[in-house]
């Protein structure tokens, strides 16, 4: 990690916040990668269905980068921008950022692009409203 991940600032809008806990860790002490992923789906679907306005389901994972590991008692804060709205699918941007010790300092730890697809009462596509 360089100086400028530490001091560098979130792209995109705060859409959940979680605390790392010790159940979620691997035998090394740290939090599992897909813990992690779970949240960033977490946040991505909130940030789709609020766009989208109504039900989406995730269909693909493009990119998932781990930078950093995220250790018990991290704040996992997920920043979402909307990358791109297509006919039927949205495309999110994600960042996840560690507030290390519950403290203001954080440091980028995940980021990742997740496609969700617009889904109807009855689970079918739809149109994404414009």
């Amino acid at each position: 990690m360089t100086d400028a991940t530490a001091t560098a600032e979130p792209n995109g809008a705060l859409t959940i916040r979680t605390l790392a806990m010790p159940a979620d860790t691997n035998p090394a002490g740290d939090i599992f990668g897909g813990w992690v992923l779970s949240q960033m789906d977490i946040a991505g679907s909130i940030c789709a269905v609020e766009r989208v306005q109504g039900r989406v389901a995730t269909v693909a994972v493009e990119a998932m980068t781990f930078i950093a590991p995220v250790k018990v008692g991290d704040v996992l804060c997920v920043y979402t921008t909307i990358e791109r709205v297509g006919n039927t699918s949205i495309t999110i941007a994600m960042e996840a950022w560690a507030r290390r010790n519950r403290l203001a300092d954080r440091v980028k730890v995940t980021e990742g692009r997740f496609v969700y697809v617009a889904l109807d009462d009855q689970g079918q596509k739809r149109v994404i409203p414009r």
